[in-house]
C-alpha cells in the first residue's frame, strides 16, 4: 500500500518522500508527536488528563478571511459567492493563483516524512467520501484520525480517495498582496481538482470544517440534508432528534443527554434511510469546563484526546478555567469516548423532533415554542441567537446574530438550496419542530438550563400536547398551554418584563430585524424565500 501512496502523492506532486506513516495508530502517534527535537508548534506537552496538549498559535479558530475556492466552469453558477449584497466565506481565485499556492504546499511536503490517513466522511457507506489526509505535523494526524471514520481492514484494502487534504501549515505565501489575497495563510479548494490545501494555519479545525463545507456543497444537489447540528436518539436508533444551534445556544449540552444516547454533536446528513454523522469523534469547547457542567465531555477526555490551546500549569495539571489563550480551547476524542452512544454505527431513523437553539438576549422569545412547517423554513433560514451585553469584550449592547441554516460560515451553495431540501425532509418525514430560547429573559437573567433540559426531555418522551397553545404576539410562536399552567411566570416572556409595553418595545425591535434579515433571500426573487416570508414577524 505505501508504494502505490507514494505513486499518489506523486501525481499530485509531493516528490521525494523521506518516510510515508500510513494510517498510523494511536501508539504509533503518540510517540511520533512526542519525539526530541520536535520544534515550534509541531510540539506536543503531556498533561494530567493522559493525552497531550497542543497550541497552534495566532489561529486558535479558523480563518475565513483567508479561504478560497477556485472559480472554474465547475463552480461559477453553483458556488454562493462572496458578494457586497450577500457577503459570506466564499472568495473566489483563479486558477493561476491555485497553481502558485498548490505549488508551494507540493513543495513544503516534498522530502519530508509525511502522515497519510485514508479515512471516511459519513457514516452511511452509499454517501460517504474518501479522503486521503496528508500532514508532516504528528499531532494533525492524531486530531484527524479522532474526527473522521477509519476504515475497517477491508475496507482500507478498497480504498479509492474521492477528495484530498494536502495540510501544509509551515508553509505561507510570501507574494499575498501580489495575489490579491488577505494574508500570507490560505485555506484552498479545487473543487475540479478535488483538493484542499492549507498553508499557515496550525488550526486543526480548518481540516474538519473544510470536508463539512464540502459535504454541504455535494450533498444537497443529491436531495440529501447536509446539517450543522447534533443528534441523539433512544438505544436502538429510534425517535431521534436533532438540535440546531450557534455557538453557546447550548447544541453541544443538550444533545448529550443522559435519557438519550448521542448519534454526533456537529455535522450530520439526511438521506432517504435517515440521518447520519458525518464524523467519528467530537469537537468540544473546554473553557470553564466542569465535570459537573459536562459530564460527557469531561469524562472523554482521556488516553487517545488531544487537547488544543488550553492553559497548563506546574506539574501538566490542565486548568480550562484559564481563558487567556482563546476563549476557543478544544478537545477532539473518538466518538467511543462517549459510553452513550450509538453504538453499531452513527445513524438513526429519521427525526422525530427537530430543535431550533436560539440564545435570545432581549428576552423576547419564549423558553418553547411550537413551529409550523411555515415558521420552520423562515427559522431555518433566518438562523438567529444573539449577544448579551458584557459577553464579549466590547459589546455594550445587545446584538442580533442570523446565520443561514444555523451554519452560514460553511455553506457553499446558497442557503436556499438547503432550504428547500430542508422542506422536502420535514414534510415528508412529518417532524415536529420547535424553537428553544436558551438565553435571557426580560429581566436579563439566564433561563434555568434544569429547566431547559426539562423541557428537551418532554420532547423527546412526546409529553408536550400540540392541542393547545397561547400565541405570542408579533411573532404568531404557539406555547403549548400545558406547560404555561405548570410555570405561567417562566413560560409567558411579557411576564418577566416590568410591563407588557416594555415587552412590545423590545419584540418589536427585534421582529424588524428579523425583516430587514429576510430581505436578502426575497430579493432573489425566489418562490420559496416569497412564501416563507409570510410566517415570519407581521409588524
Amino acid at each position: 500500500m505505501s508504494k502505490n501512496v507514494q505513486n499518489d502523492l506523486f501525481s499530485l506532486g509531493i516528490h521525494a518522500i523521506d518516510e510515508i506513516v500510513y494510517n498510523p495508530s494511536y501508539k504509533i502517534i503518540n510517540k511520533e508527536e512526542r519525539l526530541e527535537g520536535l520544534k515550534g508548534y509541531e510540539r506536543s506537552y503531556a498533561t494530567n488528563f493522559g493525552c497531550p496538549n497542543v497550541f497552534t498559535g495566532k489561529f486558535t479558530g479558523r480563518s475565513p478571511k483567508d479561504k478560497y475556492i477556485v472559480k472554474d466552469d465547475k463552480t461559477i453558477s453553483t458556488i454562493w459567492w462572496n458578494s457586497e449584497n450577500y457577503p459570506n466565506d466564499n472568495k473566489p481565485i483563479s486558477q493561476n493563483t491555485w497553481a502558485k499556492l498548490k505549488t508551494i504546499t507540493e513543495k513544503q511536503l516534498s522530502n519530508k516524512k509525511l502522515f497519510v490517513l485514508d479515512m471516511f466522511c459519513g457514516a452511511n457507506t452509499g454517501t460517504r467520501l474518501s479522503i486521503r489526509f496528508v500532514t508532516e505535523v504528528a499531532w494533525q494526524a492524531h486530531f484527524i484520525k479522532n474526527m473522521f471514520i477509519e476504515p475497517n481492514e477491508n475496507e482500507l484494502k478498497e480504498f479509492r480517495p474521492s477528495f484530498y487534504v494536502l495540510n501544509s501549515s509551515k508553509a505561507i505565501n510570501t507574494d499575498w498582496q501580489e495575489d490579491g489575497l488577505n494574508s500570507e495563510n490560505y485555506i484552498a479548494f479545487n473543487l475540479t481538482e478535488k483538493i484542499q490545501i492549507i498553508g499557515g494555519s496550525w488550526y486543526g479545525g480548518e481540516m474538519k470544517k473544510g470536508i463539512f463545507g464540502l459535504m454541504n456543497y455535494i450533498l444537497p444537489q443529491k436531495k440529501i440534508a447536509s446539517m450543522h447540528c447534533s443528534a441523539n436518539a433512544d438505544l436502538d436508533g429510534k425517535n431521534s432528534s436533532i438540535y440546531f444551534g450557534l455557538s453557546g445556544t447550548g447544541k453541544t449540552t443538550l444533545s448529550n443527554d443522559p435519557y438519550r444516547y448521542l448519534v454526533g454533536d456537529d455535522e450530520h446528513g439526511w438521506d432517504n434511510e435517515g440521518i447520519f454523522n458525518f464524523e467519528g469523534g467530537c469537537y468540544a469547547k473546554t473553557s470553564r469546563l466542569t465535570i459537573k457542567s459536562e459530564p460527557m465531555i469531561f469524562n472523554a477526555i482521556k488516553k487517545d484526546a488531544l487537547l488544543e490551546n488550553v492553559k497548563i500549569l506546574d506539574n501538566n495539571i490542565i486548568d480550562f478555567d484559564d481563558t487567556s489563550l482563546t476563549e476557543n480551547g478544544r478537545v477532539s476524542y473518538p466518538i467511543t469516548h462517549i459510553d452513550k452512544r450509538i453504538k453499531e454505527k452513527s445513524v438513526a431513523e429519521h427525526p422525530s423532533n427537530i430543535i431550533f437553539l436560539s440564545a435570545d438576549a432581549t428576552g423576547v422569545l419564549p423558553p418553547i415554542s411550537c413551529l409550523s412547517y411555515g415558521q420552520a423554513i423562515y427559522y431555518y433560514l433566518s438562523g438567529y441567537t444573539s449577544k448579551a451585553i458584557g459577553t464579549e469584550m466590547g459589546l455594550t449592547e445587545t446584538q442580533a446574530t442570523f446565520s443561514s441554516c444555523f451554519g452560514a460560515a460553511f455553506l457553499t451553495l446558497h442557503p436556499i438550496w438547503y432550504a428547500e431540501v430542508f422542506e422536502n425532509k420535514i414534510l415528508k418525514h412529518k417532524s415536529k419542530i420547535y424553537l428553544i430560547n436558551t438565553g435571557w429573559n426580560g429581566k436579563k437573567e439566564r433561563l434555568s438550563l434544569e429547566k431547559t433540559r426539562n423541557i428537551i426531555h418532554q420532547i423527546n418522551t412526546g409529553s408536550i400536547s400540540n392541542d393547545k397553545f397561547l400565541t405570542i404576539p408579533y411573532f404568531n410562536l404557539q406555547i403549548p398551554q400545558l406547560l404555561l399552567e405548570n410555570d405561567l411566570d417562566f413560560y409567558d416572556p411579557r411576564l418577566s418584563f416590568n410591563t407588557t409595553e416594555d415587552w412590545d418595545k423590545n419584540a418589536l425591535e427585534l421582529a424588524k430585524k428579523f425583516n430587514d434579515n429576510f430581505q436578502k433571500f426575497r430579493s432573489l426573487k425566489s418562490d420559496l424565500a416569497d412564501k416563507y416570508s409570510l410566517f415570519g414577524p407581521q409588524i
